[in-house]
């Protein structure tokens, strides 16, 4: 089993090891490991400091610009304030020095009073309260030592959060299937929570649930989705945002998981708690913060394990088709003694029932998106985009090409009559056609009034449409500098200023005063030269190398490519994609559906990689040749370029009164217009992927600080976008999308 290299970057401390609550679901104290009697009530401040200063010293070492800390226990308000206050105090000195400290708390909220709330304020600490629905729902389990409720107490604290909202960060709610869950979602929204965690409860093949749970779920999830999702569900949402290629809230679902490790009140290292359900000792490492860094605990072969993704899990879940969502589960409810942790979720027919649910009836998100349905915008926000939302995109474009054609070709009579005759009688193909990136560079540049603007041009695309579609129609075509070229088609050095081309069944003619040449369909004659297509994984994509209108890019062309230079760019895309499989395997479905045409560029003087795209070539990339690793890294850079355009097409972003803002980034010494950061910081969010997947994969400094630069300059770049009003609502969804992907990276 291959693992990837990945530091740890949540990390719970049980500041406290006693509750003042004795829930009978608890899986500390009623399941299988009890190691919890041998533990020191509290966390000695020397602990807290060994804890602290291992903390900070992993993120040192790894570069991390954020940690996470979650206060835990048994119940930490057991600690008292002037204990709690210290602990605070501690981490906040310790880890702030090298990183951003993210610090909450986990809390039964019997306990919050306003002094511990505004030292909660005070220290910037975020607070979830456990809460399993209404008093009858919450007594259920939620009981103190004497059988007395704990409703009214825990709902007296939530009241107390909501006077700081800025420090409540939602409701815990563990799931019991004999709860009513209308009831549960009734009781839980009316305490107008920020957020609601859905927690299965804790279970093992050997300990197996007394109820399905999936009933529970689509039922909650229904009338969640039905109610317009007045509040974040974590899990429903991370389901979602999987099935669109971003990432995961939670370590209970997803493959990209495993970067969350406990240290108890004794200092010892363990795994996660849900491991306690697995047996005795379940989720103990042997290391403490005294003798053991983070970094050695990541080495474990326990830790590794659950960073394995795919590889980890047994063969029944590889071979499901909802596992990239499922992850397999928690770890701990895959356990059984005879097979260990080989075997799916004891949870799965519940799991992959809502997960399911969720693709088929995600239920409506509020936000004015235009063409693109929610679930289009936020993959593509996510910084990818499945095959669905790209060829959205893609649709629209040839929207925007037909009518820009259409425009120019109704200004000669003849072309625009012939166009729509084709239309009617091959629809398909003039589609494709009009697919062609460089038609759109063409239209534009006519109506534009730019150079070489050639309005006869519409009739090569007509000549284009009946060749490819075997009409038996003559269309009179004129040369553009000395050439007859058929987008798609190819192009012939035309020995007269007028060709005629002669479509039919199987083949075509050039014809011109004096003289006539057969094309086979597909094939060579003297003087023509068929357009270079290459197929690469299923993708059918040209070596555009012809096209008179693809010089609209930033860097120039090349000219027209011997045959080997073309074979050999092809052998070039396939190399590339190689690696987009091993580094990038979530653009591959997008990259499929919306990549046309790439444009060879002439070399840069200097060596360094040269790229670029068209706002009016979408699914055009120009990529000077380079090798296969950066040149995988080109594509993804520039499909992202592409994209968003495309999106910008559709959506408005920016606002129009943000056109004067200048905005600072990391990859250019000159202030940015804010549709330029915003590009760049997509493109580059993009790289980043690359070079995390390549130096989790790889483990290597070059790569890991690239990966850091990259991520670096995007979360920079996210952040400045998303303050004041540079953004409209829809663009700053897009970029908390983007953000939420940034965040989720655990390398």
């Amino acid at each position: 089993m291959t693992t990837p290299w990945r530091p740890l970057r949540h990390f719970v401390l049980k500041v406290h090891s006693r509750c003042d609550l004795a829930c009978d679901h608890c899986y500390i104290y009623e399941h299988a490991d009890q190691s919890w009697r041998g533990r020191p009530l509290a966390m000695a401040p020397e602990t807290v400091h060994a804890a602290a200063g291992r903390i900070a010293q992993h993120a040192a070492r790894h570069d991390l610009g954020r940690v996470g800390v979650v206060l835990h226990g048994g119940e930490p308000l057991l600690l008292g304030p002037r204990r709690l206050r210290a602990v605070l105090k501690e981490l906040r000195a310790t880890i702030t020095r090298v990183c951003e400290l993210d610090l909450r708390m986990q809390t039964n909220g019997i306990r919050l009073d306003a002094a511990t709330c505004e030292l909660l304020v005070e220290h910037h600490v975020r607070v979830g309260i456990s809460l399993d629905g209404g008093r009858p729902e919450n007594d259920r389990h939620r009981r103190y030592r004497n059988g007395a409720s704990s409703h009214a107490q825990t709902r007296r604290g939530i009241a107390l959060l909501r006077r700081h909202d800025e420090i409540f960060a939602g409701l815990l709610c563990t799931i019991d299937p004999a709860n009513d869950p209308i009831a549960v979602y009734e009781a839980l929204r009316a305490e107008d929570p920020p957020r609601i965690d859905l927690l299965l409860p804790h279970a093992t093949w050997d300990t197996p649930p007394d109820k399905p749970l999936g009933p529970w779920l689509t039922t909650f999830h229904e009338r969640w989705a039905s109610d317009g999702q007045p509040f974040p569900v974590r899990l429903f949402d991370s389901i979602r945002s999987l099935g669109l290629g971003g990432p995961t809230q939670t370590e209970s679902v997803g493959l990209d998981a495993g970067d969350v490790v406990v240290i108890e009140t004794d200092g010892a290292w363990e795994e996660p708690d849900s491991m306690k359900t697995t047996g005795p000792g379940g989720g103990a490492t042997g290391r403490t913060v005294f003798d053991s860094s983070a970094d050695d605990v990541t080495e474990l072969p326990a830790m590794r394990r659950r960073r394995a993704g795919l590889d980890a899990l047994s063969a029944t879940c590889r071979s499901c088709e909802v596992v990239r969502q499922c992850g397999g589960g928690l770890t701990a409810h895959r356990h059984s003694a005879a097979r260990g942790f080989d075997n799916p979720s004891v949870y799965c027919a519940d799991l992959k029932e809502l997960i399911i649910t969720i693709n088929e009836h995600p239920g409506p998100v509020a936000g004015d998106l235009g063409a693109l349905p929610a679930d289009a915008f936020d993959g593509l926000g996510y910084g990818y985009g499945d095959a669905g939302a790209v060829a959205l995109l893609a649709d629209a474009e040839l929207a925007v090409n037909r009518a820009l054609v259409a425009e120019v070709a109704g200004e000669t009579a003849a072309g625009g009559h012939l166009l729509a005759d084709l239309e009617r009688r091959a629809p398909e193909v003039f589609d494709e056609v009009l697919r062609h990136p460089f038609v759109r560079s063409w239209a534009v540049s006519c109506l534009d009034g730019g150079r070489d603007c050639d309005p006869d041009w519409a009739a090569a695309i007509a000549a284009a449409v009946a060749v490819r579609a075997g009409l038996p129609v003559e269309v009179p075509v004129r040369a553009h500098g000395g050439r007859i070229h058929l987008p798609t088609v190819g192009f012939f050095a035309a020995p007269a200023a007028e060709v005629t081309v002669v479509a039919g069944p199987g083949s075509f003619t050039l014809r011109w005063p004096g003289g006539r040449v057969a094309i086979p369909s597909g094939g060579e004659a003297h003087g023509w030269h068929a357009a270079r297509w290459c197929t690469v994984a299923g993708a059918r994509i040209l070596i555009e190398d012809a096209d008179p209108y693809r010089d609209r890019l930033e860097h120039a062309a090349t000219g027209y490519l011997a045959r080997d230079d073309a074979e050999s760019w092809a052998a070039a895309l396939q190399s590339a994609w190689t690696h987009l499989a091993e580094d990038a395997p979530d653009q591959l479905d997008g990259l499929r559906a919306g990549l046309r045409a790439i444009v060879p560029l002439a070399p840069a003087p200097d060596g360094t990689l040269r790229s670029a795209t068209s706002r009016h070539a979408f699914g055009a990339l120009g990529v000077a040749r380079t090798g296969p690793g950066e040149l995988a890294v080109l594509l993804v850079h520039e499909f992202q370029h592409t994209k968003l355009g495309a999106v910008l097409d559709l959506i408005d972003l920016v606002p129009d009164d943000a056109a004067g803002d200048r905005l600072r980034v990391g990859w250019r010494p000159d202030p940015r217009p804010v549709e330029a950061a915003l590009q760049g910081a997509y493109a580059h969010l993009a790289v980043a992927d690359v070079w995390r997947r390549r130096s989790s994969q790889s483990g290597g400094e070059e790569a890991r600080k690239l990966y850091r630069t990259y991520r670096d300059w995007t979360a920079e770049a996210i952040e400045a976008l998303r303050s004041g009003d540079r953004l409209t609502p829809a663009g700053a969804r897009f970029a908390g999308r983007m953000g939420e992907t940034v965040d989720s990276w655990t390398v």
